[in-house]
């Protein structure tokens, strides 16, 4: 069940605010706990705080922590003194304790990037025996890869989604849209698959501003060069490699990442705050509106709102305006997520938490922690201790 927290209204609030976070027990518990081997800081603040994404600030209020990131098997965490978090150091003799491990989450993560033009990338235009599909151990050839080295490897990936947020001016409501590419990556149409919200480009003559978060590319396989451009060819040959999904021309190549995620994560809040519902869910990895624990999501910010790997976000479903049927119960107008004139407003409703764990410059991916209820395109995003 979820606990309503207290709100952390500013970054300079940080600190005391850790004070008041360590008393925030999560229940009863021991005086002192051992750290163990397979320990990760999000299991052992589960089992003692509320508040997962709190430890490196906690520490930081203890001044014997030398590292808030680091924590050992062996070391002693106090929890009898003024329920306040404190840490002894055990022994040395292990390698640390990680926040989040990324082989613990890795299964759940979806290879997807976004990026705000993938027109200039090398593209796949040929496949062998003119197949209309490729599979692995078989060769696709590359138009664009002029200067490509035999044993360079190439990630093959396809646009799938591009992601738009607007403004209303009129009541600063956001809007973050998503629209299906066709195999070119172009739109298809005006259409988009965010139905619930029957949204389409004709919205933009009201004179909204209309801004371009960018286009989601997923990869579907990786191949390695085993011939360049040749006299008499105007491609270079690639073999594909291992499991993937079928490659098809219309596909875009780019460069593998030798560390396209981070090792591990450490869980904290946002660092800049933002304007009430600017940030959004704008798309569920594999799914078509909702998502819930280990499920990955897109979010329409990025490294430009101060978001980066680790950080931590509360998800919300907007309150509803109702009718009010006994006053008006002839009063065909439909229930609707913004405030209408002759409405009453609902509070917004908590549906779980998620950590940011790849993130661009406009949008970043988050996995979903925890969740009451399913999270769902459009859902707004707050600080992790938002109470509504």
């Amino acid at each position: 069940m979820f606990r309503k927290f207290r709100t952390v209204l500013a970054a300079a609030a940080f600190i005391v605010a850790t004070y008041a976070a360590a008393a925030e027990m999560a229940g009863p518990h021991p005086d002192t706990y051992v750290v163990k081997r397979g320990d990760t800081l999000w299991d052992i603040s589960g089992k003692f705080l509320k508040k997962p994404w709190l430890w490196p600030e906690i520490w930081q209020a203890n001044p014997q922590i030398k590292n808030p990131h680091l924590i050992y098997p062996g070391d002693v965490i106090s929890l009898a003194y003024l329920d306040r978090v404190a840490i002894q150091p055990g022994p040395r003799q292990e390698a640390p304790i990680g926040a989040i491990p990324l082989a613990d989450i890795e299964p759940f993560l979806k290879n997807l990037r976004v990026t705000d033009s993938f027109e200039q990338l090398p593209r796949v235009v040929g496949l062998e025996d003119d197949r209309l599909h490729a599979m692995a151990g078989q060769m696709v050839y590359a138009l664009g890869l002029d200067s490509a080295q035999v044993g360079q490897r190439y990630a093959i990936v396809r646009p799938g989604l591009r992601y738009t947020q607007t403004h209303f001016t009129s009541d600063g409501h956001y809007g973050t849209y998503k629209e299906d590419l066709d195999f070119r990556g172009k739109r298809v149409g005006s259409q988009t698959i965010d139905w619930e919200r029957s949204w389409n480009s004709a919205a933009l003559d009201t004179g909204a501003q209309l801004e371009l978060l960018g286009y989601e590319l997923t990869q579907v396989a990786t191949g390695a060069v085993t011939r360049g451009v040749v006299p008499g060819s105007d491609t270079a040959t690639l073999v594909l490699e291992g499991n993937g999904y079928e490659v098809r021309p219309g596909d875009r190549l780019i460069p593998v990442e030798a560390q396209p995620y981070d090792l591990q994560f450490f869980p904290h809040v946002p660092k800049v705050l933002q304007p009430e519902g600017k940030l959004q869910i704008a798309a569920v990895a594999d799914a078509l509106t909702s998502g819930g624990p280990r499920d990955v999501v897109a979010i329409s910010g990025g490294s430009r709102e101060g978001i980066d790997n680790g950080t931590v976000f509360s998800i919300w479903r907007e309150g509803s305006g109702i009718i009010d049927r006994q006053h008006d119960p002839q009063d065909s107008r439909p229930t609707e997520n913004r405030r209408g004139k002759g409405q009453i407003q609902l509070p917004d409703e908590y549906a779980g938490h998620v950590m940011v764990f790849r993130t661009f410059e406009k949008v970043s991916y988050g996995l979903v922690m925890e969740g009451t209820k399913p999270s769902r395109v459009g859902y707004v995003l707050k600080h992790p201790d938002a109470a509504y």
